[in-house]
């Protein structure tokens, strides 16, 4: 089960908080209350105290503000369909800020693109507040009218409409038998995005969790979008504007995690946690550290040598049925060793709390000792003192330092299901990972 965060919501804004809008000379009441709410948003997206009551105090405050200024609006000055829409656009806006669903706030976005069909944030707005009451049907019919509007008025495209589809196809995958298809999508919108301004981080960003998405759905095992996945939050980093997002730092570490790169999850986890106490990045870098106690303990406990010998006795009489040469864990090289099988006895199951990857203590026919890493198999799938054939093994020396501490562990990761042999026999298909996903929209 994926921890991910999403991006904000649709009426997203950008830049760091100012403690008040600037009112500008010669602005009308209507720019005016627009800045307002604008300044309202950017409070949502970089204003994360360790209490959460202060937070939905201060927008309380910003929002109250904000809306003053559009009731002070003359009569005369929202007289035009246009005006009337703008007007009921940014009410609406202003009273979507919070996390919950808000029938008002649906009411005067609907309000606002019956009287401007092209005013293409209110169905922004719109799409992302019906989001929230759970109707992700129409959610998903306002974004693509928004994209038709700009579209229609000859601006092409719009990178924060995308970014949008891409966030609102990742929540309609959750439990969906589409699960597959609505993440491609997903992918494909946010590159989408990504091509229009190759220098937004915010599209990065979103592109970044689609790939993080799609490693789950496919059953957790699929390195090559874990890696696409870091490569995007990594290109987002370069974005000054996201360096305020906390949720960037923590789903790239969250991705590093599932990679094994446990020391820059946890300095991604330690930087989220510093940015939004209230992540439980912090409880993810405890998760952490316990595992790699964990890994420690279990290289320490090793059996006696005549014990051993006894236990790693049967791995002898293995045969391979393939073209695989066998080889013990000195002879690997680092990296993906081809046309190689390990045999190993499985001697200890190390339990942890992350979905993947399934560590277990292994040991090989010289009686060496290592670290198995098996993704897409499910925990029941290997018993304490199975036999195991590991084919064309990812060999690595697991190392992370962290406050003081060094950890340096002899790694072999498997990928794939078919990479692996069982007291001889293939997994069991109900052993192999399923698919799982779990999605929400950030507002």
């Amino acid at each position: 089960m994926s921890a991910q965060k999403q991006p904000a919501g649709a009426c997203a804004s950008s830049g760091p908080a100012r403690p008040e809008p600037e009112e500008e000379g010669g602005r009308t009441p209507l720019e005016r209350a627009a800045d307002a709410a604008e300044e309202l948003y950017r409070l949502r997206d970089t204003f994360f105290p360790r209490d959460t009551a202060e937070k939905t105090a201060a927008l309380r405050a910003r929002a109250d503000a904000a809306l003053a200024l559009l009731d002070a609006i003359p009569p005369e000055q929202k007289k035009s369909p246009q005006q009337r829409g703008v007007f009921e656009f940014l009410r609406g806006k202003i009273l979507d800020v919070f996390p919950d669903y808000h029938k008002e706030a649906e009411d005067h976005l609907s309000k606002a693109v019956k009287l401007n069909p092209s005013l293409v944030d209110a169905w922004l707005c719109l799409g992302n507040c019906i989001w929230k009451k759970g109707d992700l049907s129409a959610a998903k019919n306002c974004f693509s009218l928004a994209l038709s509007k700009h579209d229609f008025i000859g601006q092409g495209s719009d990178k924060k409409i995308l970014c949008q589809l891409s966030m609102l196809e990742r929540s309609m995958a959750q439990g969906s038998e589409d699960q597959t298809v609505l993440v491609e999508e997903s992918i494909k919108h946010a590159k989408e995005a990504v091509m229009l301004d190759i220098k937004d981080g915010n599209s990065w960003y979103n592109m970044g969790n689609a790939y993080l998405t799609s490693f789950f759905v496919g059953g957790a095992w699929d390195h090559t979008k874990l890696h696409h996945s870091v490569k995007a939050y990594q290109n987002a980093e370069k974005d000054k504007t996201m360096s305020l997002n906390p949720d960037l730092y923590y789903n790239c570490a969250t991705a590093d995690k599932y990679l094994e790169n446990y020391e820059r999850a946890l300095r991604g986890f330690e930087a989220a946690a510093l940015k939004d106490p209230g992540l439980g990045a912090d409880r993810e870098v405890q998760k952490i550290i316990s595992l790699l106690d964990k890994l420690e303990n279990a290289m320490k406990g090793q059996l006696r040598s005549k014990r051993l010998a006894s236990l790693v006795s049967s791995l002898n009489g293995v045969i391979l049925k393939s073209f695989h040469r066998k080889a013990t864990i000195s002879e690997l090289s680092k990296g993906l060793n081809k046309a190689i099988a390990v045999l190993g006895k499985v001697v200890l199951l190390i339990r942890h709390d992350n979905v993947a990857p399934l560590y277990y203590l292994t040991c090989d026919l010289d009686q060496s000792y290592f670290i198995l890493s098996i993704y897409g198999l499910r925990d029941d799938a290997i018993k304490e003192g199975d036999r195991v054939v590991l084919y064309e093994p990812y060999y690595r020396i697991l190392e992370a330092s962290w406050k003081d501490k060094r950890y340096q562990f002899k790694s072999v990761r498997v990928d794939f299901p078919d990479q692996i042999l069982i007291n001889e026999k293939a997994p069991d298909p109900q052993h192999v990972a399923r698919a799982s996903i779990h999605a929400h929209n950030k507002p």
